[in-house]
């Protein structure tokens, strides 16, 4: 990625906007939920653009608030939130975020920020924030051209969405399926970076406008198709969770069409590396782990590969069948609460939650990890690197939700 962030704003504006860090700290997720509150009131067609469940959640107005509170920080030195700067834009052009947008989102911030601090935001503070937003959302916008010209300059590589044709239902658990994707033109297939995603377009009927989730491709790249395995998410209503992932299940079948954008994603196998592949997924967290492990399988046949995952039970086991069955991986699964069943067939090797000490037993030190799967997961298996003294640029890791930090 070749963007540079042009200093464009004056000394009095970065003071200005510097002075403001410790009111986003107190008030950011205040403004940022009242901003997505009057945005979606009055421009209800962007309501796709948005997972409406993180919302719900509260946690979409949290990570942009914290956005918005690294950008203020930051304003005197921008190049260091440009790490932070594209792994959205992946997400932006994986949604198919266009530059007309930002202007329409830097209004209702402004009014937002207005609205929530009342006279604090004097005049001068809302021409300092409209300066720096105006210079941050160009950061957007170029780096997101550069990801839009990169995809169509690639051998089946598209912009927007593609249809893409089910050519293959599978039921995987209890609450898993998954569902193989052929583009209906006959053209070629984009290959994709083990770990990375596609956004699925839900044109449901009965919802009043469409929905844009991002699912993990779970296969390795070099096929013919593309594939997603599903988790089935609880909840109901217009905007809570589940509404895809159910449509989805019960509703798209073989022969269904799909519409597609072009894979995406920061987080992805570094294949330029021979150190010990290290993969530790926590139930669904499975999806782009599996793709990295089948990849370097066929790829990097001489890398010491381990593979371990931990799920409720045999019965929430998504893809068993592919992890256990391959000899060439160091497989180790791990049952919370593991069945009857389980215990009669020992297809697991531990009961109960990962740890540092059994962890130590089965991994070198020295590999690179590779981490997915629910929050308090991921905090619990990150704390133990950090307690053994992994390097930080030895760990990796993906939520499905909102982009964090870990160590937060």
């Amino acid at each position: 990625m070749s963007v540079h962030v042009q200093h464009q704003l004056d000394d009095h504006t970065i003071q200005t906007i510097k002075s403001t860090v410790p009111v986003m700290a107190e008030h950011g997720e205040a403004i940022t939920s009242h901003f997505y509150k009057q945005l979606f009131e009055d421009h209800p067609e962007l309501r796709h653009l948005f997972n409406q469940t993180h919302q719900q959640s509260g946690e979409q107005p949290k990570a942009l608030a914290n956005a918005v509170y690294a950008a203020a920080e930051h304003i005197d030195q921008l190049s260091l939130i440009l790490p932070t700067v594209r792994q959205i834009a992946e997400k932006h052009r994986s949604l198919n975020v266009q530059p007309e947008h930002y202007p329409i989102v830097g209004e209702y911030l402004l009014k937002a920020i207005k609205d929530v601090l009342g006279d604090a935001a004097t005049d001068d503070i809302i021409k300092s924030w409209a300066k720096a937003y105006g210079v941050l959302a160009q950061v957007f916008i170029d780096v997101e051209e550069e990801l839009y010209q990169d995809i169509r300059t690639k051998k089946g590589g598209w912009t927007g969405y593609r249809d893409f044709r089910v050519v293959d239902k599978v039921k995987e658990t209890d609450g898993i399926t998954s569902f193989y994707l052929e583009p209906e033109d006959g053209e070629p297939l984009l290959s994709f970076k083990p770990g990375q995603y596609i956004t699925v377009k839900a044109v449901i009927p009965e919802q009043s406008y469409n929905h844009l989730r991002q699912y993990s491709l779970s296969d390795s790249p070099g096929n013919n198709h593309y594939r997603i395995s599903v988790k089935r998410e609880t909840g109901e209503g217009d905007h809570s969770g589940g509404v895809v992932s159910n449509w989805l299940h019960d509703s798209v079948n073989r022969g269904d069409i799909i519409p597609v954008s072009a894979p995406a994603g920061d987080f992805h196998l570094d294949d330029k590396t021979d150190r010990p592949l290290v993969l530790i997924s926590g139930g669904g967290g499975v999806t782009p782990l599996m793709s990295m492990k089948k990849y370097a399988r066929e790829k990097q046949q001489e890398r010491s590969v381990y593979f371990i995952h931990a799920a409720r039970n045999g019965n929430h086991h998504a893809l068993k069948g592919e992890m256990v069955d391959d000899p060439s991986a160091f497989t180790h699964i791990i049952y919370v609460r593991p069945t009857e069943e389980d215990r009669r067939r020992v297809l697991f090797q531990k009961e109960g939650h990962i740890d540092l000490q059994w962890l130590q037993t089965i991994v070198p030190h020295d590999s690179e990890f590779y981490i997915c799967g629910p929050e308090g997961f991921m905090e619990s298996v990150y704390k133990a690197l950090q307690d053994w003294n992994v390097p930080e640029e030895y760990i990796h890791y993906e939520f499905f939700g909102p982009k964090e930090k870990l160590q937060n």
